[in-house]
């Protein structure tokens, strides 16, 4: 059995449900620039995947980040760091993008 199971599971369910966030964001705003009546703008479909990419490259430091803190042997304040807070401005800026391609595509 691996040893604290549990939370290795919840530290991955949480990578997990970033990068499926991640899918669905760019997913539809690639979608919504497509669907446009013009073409849409090459810059703005690239600053959208990139967005994504990094989202998920910093909750893949995350994850890793928190594996190494479950497998230590002492007890560390569960307190939220700056990279929480980085990806949650990340997502925020991923959904400006968003409305900026729905006035883009307008």
């Amino acid at each position: 059995m691996i040893r604290n199971f549990a939370e290795h599971a919840a530290n991955e369910r949480t990578f997990l449900s970033w990068v499926r966030t991640v899918v669905a964001v760019v997913g539809f705003g690639l979608v919504a620039a497509r669907i446009g009546p013009g073409a849409s703008a090459l810059w703005s479909e690239a600053l959208m995947l990139g967005a994504g990419g990094v989202v998920v490259f910093v909750a893949f430091l995350r994850m890793r980040h928190l594996r190494r803190r479950i497998d230590a042997s002492e007890t560390v304040d569960d307190a939220a760091g700056p990279v929480d807070a980085l990806l949650l401005f990340t997502v925020a800026a991923m959904a400006g993008l968003l409305a900026v391609f729905a006035i883009h595509v307008q």
